[in-house]
């Protein structure tokens, strides 16, 4: 077993790889709206995950991932070339789903800063339901007698 960080820097290598090899070394043009976002291997160097993000609708994304499948014999060689490990690792492409989150995250943010504008929009007619100052202030009518005299004879039985 290799140590992880041989194999987070192997992964790093492996998808700066696979990126330069699609432009360069795979003709099919359903791969030009790629974008390798990641790649993780195991720890022992022998299966590479590699995620990739598609410009485009569901065709695009299922075309994307057609062309992947053909082309990964090429891009394994070219990974086995520019790689300095005894075993070239498999490799295997997952479609990356962090921009789907980010726009579902996206509208979630955009919700709840409507509802907030309508909560302020509320507050800003709103009134006290009872004093606007419900606290005791400093006035010496606020002050009762029995609350005087029970601190004075605590202070005298601390001494």
């Amino acid at each position: 077993m290799a140590d992880p960080a041989r194999a987070a820097k192997l992964a790093q290598r492996i998808k700066v790889v696979v990126a330069e090899a699609l432009g360069r070394r795979v003709k099919d043009p359903r791969v030009e709206s790629i974008t390798v976002t990641d790649a993780r291997v195991t720890n022992d160097l022998q299966h590479a995950t590699i995620y990739y993000t598609v410009f485009g609708d569901e065709v695009a994304h299922s075309d994307a991932a057609k062309a992947l499948e053909k082309a990964k014999g090429v891009l394994r060689q070219e990974v086995g070339r520019n790689i300095t490990v005894r075993l070239t690792p498999t490799l295997e492409f997952v479609a990356d789903q962090i921009p789907v989150n980010a726009s579902n995250l996206e509208e979630l943010l955009r919700e709840a800063k409507r509802r907030d504008a309508e909560v302020a929009a509320l507050a800003a007619g709103a009134k006290h339901a009872g004093d606007a100052d419900p606290y005791k202030g400093d006035d010496p009518e606020d002050i009762d007698e029995d609350d005087v005299d029970d601190e004075e004879s605590h202070e005298d039985s601390t001494r």
